[in-house]
């Protein structure tokens, strides 16, 4: 509600109070989507301690009855956080050449570290086992001079294998965070360091990185929440490096144990809920202690370092990573694909583009691919823009009712995707709703899984407009409404660029959701990666992987690039106005 005033014929004011109509939608929108969000986990929970019609716990007892927990859990946590760090150094690296020095190169460093976003993690795992498995691996055959016959010298199925892979994985989002950050971050007090003598990296340890801890803390909770739920990686390497975790027991003890172990594979996705917990907790510390920077109402400067000798290794930086993390997985995918089969040798004259040809001619592969593109599109628009409100509701109004509604639309990414889709057959799958095998539950499970890694992305944004900006809008005489599309959505546009980018290309290269959910009548690209990879057949796996790769790349790499174009346009030629200026613009 809004307080207006007017004044009686004695001069005295009359207080009324006025509904917000967008406030109100914001509310209804929010509070319905988390009902969805979390109405198919208490249908998975309530099995949990309902047994035959009588309340039990039994079914927690049994979760501590798997065998090697506590090394899955150990495990589980190693490479999270491990891989976690190395991302936030590899992507916060980047992220600062990029936006803060010279070393930019257009699109293509803008593109490059979001590179492995694009590849199916399904599709990368496999790839890299390609290249490093220790006998067969191609690029181990190179490197032991082209003998088929040996092992080594490196093995992808080990314990650094695990962690670089899920690294790959883990850069994007913080990449893209941190990118945010510091284009929201005027550079005027970096400079002020700089001519105060101080050096470069003290300047980037007492300035650049406190005015970003928004961003920090959005990248760090998105890192945490994908590494708990990724299942391909660990699956492909992990398991063939003897490491359990969490994530492969679960799926392992729904879909691979007859009967399915459901209430054991619930409790172990508790202990998964306990550790983002942690995760989002410390995020939103960060958020609200307000020790970082902040848009504010007058004109930023935007100015980059000059590496000058720096420069040339600065931008070999992006493409060694570029060469590493994404080159070299897709060239063993292409070569599968040319060659219809693995082999430890590559026979140059053989290679042919007929299978890849027969794939995409395939009614099956068009039948997949028109589906995932659609899923993509919809998806993301209608995840980003629920994120967008969702974020500025909460930090214009922080109460118990919007946290609570924020953690439910969070809660659902760091549950094992296998978890969500057996709750959404027993919540939209039957009566009354009835959407069990339709490309609609799809798009539903899809939201609720992903919404979260689109929302962190716009908290950050949205935890960077100071609030000056939002009172001036109201001084001016501006609504809820209004406030949001004239001062929040312009601001945080490029962040909500980004996390439609992701959210895209996470819907559209789903596998694991899809496997619950997908059925021959809503075939997807990652429902049939996942039938193909269930047979075994790399030569028909390869071709699939490499179509939605590339078709990803190109939709997620034109978006990226053309917001990064009106951001850089807008931002730094277009300063914001200041004072009275201000409050005028928004009140028109």
């Amino acid at each position: 509600m809004t307080l207006s005033r007017s004044v009686n014929d004695d001069g005295t004011p009359i207080r009324r109070f006025h509904p917000k109509p967008f406030l109100i939608l914001s509310i209804v929108l929010a509070s319905l989507f988390a009902i969805v969000a979390i109405y198919p986990l208490l249908r998975v929970v309530l099995g949990l301690f309902n047994v035959n019609g009588a309340w039990t716990a039994a079914p927690i007892l049994h979760m501590f009855a798997v065998k090697g927990l506590w090394q899955m859990l150990v495990n589980t946590i190693v490479v999270v956080v491990v891989s976690s760090v190395l991302a936030l150094v590899v992507g916060a690296v980047l992220a600062w050449l990029n936006e803060r020095t010279n070393a930019r190169m257009g699109t293509l460093t803008d593109s490059l570290p979001l590179i492995t976003y694009l590849v199916p993690p399904l599709a990368g795992a496999i790839g890299w086992a390609l290249l490093l498995s220790p006998s067969a691996g191609v690029l181990n055959v190179l490197l032991r001079g082209g003998d088929p016959s040996g092992s080594g010298p490196l093995n992808i199925f080990s314990w650094p294998g695990l962690v670089f892979v899920y690294t790959l994985y883990s850069v994007p989002y913080a990449f893209i965070a941190v990118s945010n950050g510091l284009r929201n971050t005027d550079t005027s007090l970096e400079e002020q360091s700089r001519v105060s003598g101080a050096s470069l990296g003290r300047t980037l340890w007492s300035v650049t990185i406190p005015s970003i801890r928004p961003a920090l803390g959005g990248a760090v909770l998105l890192m945490v929440t994908q590494a708990l739920a990724l299942y391909s990686v660990p699956v492909i390497i992990g398991t063939g490096a003897n490491i359990p975790t969490l994530a492969v027991e679960i799926v392992n003890l729904l879909n691979f144990s007859y009967p399915p172990h459901t209430s054991e594979a619930i409790g172990l996705t508790l202990i998964m809920v306990v550790l983002v917990v942690v995760a989002w907790v410390a995020q939103s510390r960060i958020l609200r202690s307000g020790r970082h920077g902040t848009l504010g109402g007058r004109g930023q400067r935007f100015e980059v370092t000059t590496l000058k000798g720096w420069l040339w290794p600065a931008r070999a930086i992006f493409l060694l990573y570029g060469l590493f993390a994404v080159l070299l997985p897709v060239f063993a995918l292409v070569i599968v694909t040319l060659e219809g089969f693995w082999s430890a040798t590559i026979n140059w004259s053989t290679l042919s583009v007929n299978w890849f040809l027969k794939a995409l001619q395939d009614p099956t592969t068009t039948k997949a691919l028109g589906n995932s593109m659609l899923l993509g599109v919809v998806g993301a628009t209608v995840g980003i823009i629920i994120a967008a409100i969702v974020s500025v509701l909460v930090a214009r109004n922080r109460t118990r009712l919007t946290g609570v509604v924020d953690g439910a639309i969070k809660l659902p990414s760091v549950v094992s995707h296998i978890v969500i889709g057996v709750g959404m057959i027993l919540a939209f799958g039957g009566p009354p709703f009835m959407l069990g095998g339709t490309v609609a539950i799809l798009l539903i499970a899809y939201l609720v899984v992903y919404l979260a890694q689109g929302s962190v992305t716009t908290d950050a944004a949205v935890a960077q407009v100071g609030n000056e900006l939002a009172e001036a809008s109201s001084v001016a005489g501006a609504g809820y409404g209004r406030t949001f599309f004239r001062v929040y959505l312009p601001l945080i546009l490029p962040a909500m660029v980004a996390g439609w980018a992701f959210l895209f290309a996470r819907m559209a290269g789903d596998l694991t959701v899809t496997a619950i959910l997908g059925s021959p009548s809503n075939v997807t690209m990652g429902y049939l990666i996942m039938q193909i990879f269930h047979n075994g057949s790399y030569g028909q796996l390869a071709p699939i992987a490499i179509i939605i790769t590339v078709v990803s790349s190109v939709v997620v790499i034109a978006v990226i690039a053309i917001s990064n174009t009106w951001s850089r346009r807008h931002t730094r030629k277009r300063p914001i106005k200041a004072g009275r200026e201000a409050t005028a613009t928004v009140a028109k």
